[in-house]
């Protein structure tokens, strides 16, 4: 049994971890660092709750530590318990810049420490029915992959410090790392990228919407958007090719059931409805044909059972060090083509 400590209980230790590490054999939820409040008690009143850092890591019996706080937050906390000598899983992004993510990886390898970082969207099983669709080959040579992440909240919210303005706020530092990782995940590094990172809401200071393009050789063209600003959303996923297309419209449900607090007892947690399943259309010979794909039978609790199998050395890490450095690069690089307002290469190696 490994015993978890996490630290954070607004909305990402509340519904997209603490659940999950409950869900997940041989973890076990130790103790929740929250500074103020009994959000955490009341929820999980056989938990251990802590005030501070430092009564966290005075438990010795926590091997891991799961860091859910705000973005600016990750790379001091994440430094101090590996340095207390614990492995550790931080929220994405993994810091605010890649010099900090480098100091990280560099002082995990010292210490002799397991270091992650929580790109648990990948296991969207509609995602996951991606990777199997374009790994068949059915779709013949990919040359376009759209993913839209929209919402609609025109509102502001002052007090939320995602609004505010410093480092790692915004929409690109919250919902960037997700598309990319999945368009990483499907195609690799590109050769290129465009981005667009910007303000749409009246009054807001930080960015709210961005057009991430990745360009890659023989013509794939990758187009990763959000905007907060989108009361007509956009299609989930796209996927053109030399022999056919799919499209997803709908989100994977795991989201927000964790955010209503739903958990599923039995079955994949992203099993959805045969009517929001995606459309595959292939060609054939000059007669289209369509057909529902279902999505994988997958969920966020595959993230923390790789995580686990990996801190017992039965597996390797899912999302290893240098896989976030390279997500690292590509949010830096990003932020630079949209304030030069240019097309920037992207390194082949580190």
């Amino acid at each position: 049994m490994i015993d978890v400590g996490l630290i954070g209980f607004g909305l990402a230790g509340r519904s997209f971890h603490a659940p999950v590490i409950r869900a997940v054999p041989g973890l076990r939820l130790a103790a929740i660092f929250e500074r103020s409040g009994n959000a955490a008690a009341e929820k999980y009143p056989d938990v251990r709750i802590v005030r501070t850092l430092d009564e966290l890591l005075a438990i010795q019996e926590i091997r891991l530590i799961v860091i859910a706080t705000p973005n600016e937050s990750h790379f001091p906390l994440t430094q101090q318990c590996l340095a207390a000598g614990r492995d550790v899983l931080v929220d994405k992004p993994f810091t605010t810049t890649l010099a900090e993510a480098i100091v990280l990886v560099e002082f995990a390898k010292q210490q002799g420490r397991l270091l992650t970082v929580y790109q648990n969207r990948r296991y969207d099983g509609d995602f996951q029915a991606i990777v199997k669709l374009v790994a068949s080959g059915a779709l013949g040579r990919i040359v376009r992959f759209e993913s839209n992440y929209d919402r609609f909240r025109p509102q502001l919210r002052p007090g939320a410090w995602r609004e505010r303005s410093g480092p790692g706020t915004g929409i690109f530092f919250d919902i960037g790392p997700h598309l990319i990782d999945h368009a990483l995940l499907l195609f690799g590094l590109p050769e290129a990228l465009t981005a667009d990172i910007r303000i749409e809401r009246e009054g807001a200071v930080a960015d709210d919407a961005f057009d991430l393009a990745f360009h890659y050789p023989r013509g794939l063209r990758v187009d990763l958007r959000s905007s907060i600003l989108a009361a007509a959303t956009r299609a989930r996923f796209l996927l053109h090719g030399t022999q056919g297309a799919f499209l997803k419209q709908s989100f994977d449900p795991q989201e927000n059931n964790l955010r209503r607090g739903h958990v599923p007892v039995d079955g994949a947690w992203g099993a959805e409805p045969e009517e929001n399943w995606g459309l595959l259309t292939l060609s054939g010979n000059g007669t289209p044909t369509e057909r529902r794909i279902p999505s994988a039978s997958c969920d966020y609790r595959d993230f923390y059972a790789n995580l686990r199998d990996a801190i017992l050395g039965k597996a390797e890490l899912a999302v290893s060090p240098d896989w976030a450095l390279d997500l690292m690069r590509l949010l830096e690089l990003a932020c630079r083509s949209s304030r030069e307002r240019r097309t920037i290469s992207v390194p082949a190696t580190r």
